[in-house]
């Protein structure tokens, strides 16, 4: 099962408030690299109906049928990796060591990208 943490939920509600999504579900998407890296993203997007609907910690989550396995077993946490340098990761269940979300990704409607920064907001 996908998890977020508690740092993670209260990041992403700030985010949807200042973005103004808070009626958007958080998309979430993965993608195993030939590499065999994992690479994330994540948006607020509207649910579709053949999307994969989780309520954790009252954020709306949706993905695709197609990442269900990929973000099994996955946890989003928002942590501060260097002195005033704050992060979303995905730490992967199947693997010893946290990945970093792709800055560079988004995932559907835009707002909160897989993103860090120094203020601890979402852009």
């Amino acid at each position: 099962m996908f998890t977020l943490t508690s740092a993670a939920a209260q990041q992403i509600q700030q985010a949807a408030l200042a973005g103004n999504a808070e009626n958007l579900a958080l998309r979430l998407a993965a993608k195993l690299d030939t590499d065999g890296s994992l690479q994330y993203g994540m948006g607020f997007d509207d649910p579709q109906d053949e999307d994969i609907k989780l309520n954790i910690q009252g954020i709306p989550i949706v993905m695709g049928a197609q990442y269900q396995d990929i973000l099994e077993n996955t946890t989003l946490d928002f942590v501060e990796l260097r002195p005033g340098e704050f992060n979303f990761i995905f730490m992967d269940g199947h693997q010893t060591s946290p990945e970093l979300a792709d800055s560079g990704s988004s995932v559907g409607g835009g707002g909160c990208g897989a993103c860090g920064s120094q203020s601890g907001g979402c852009h």
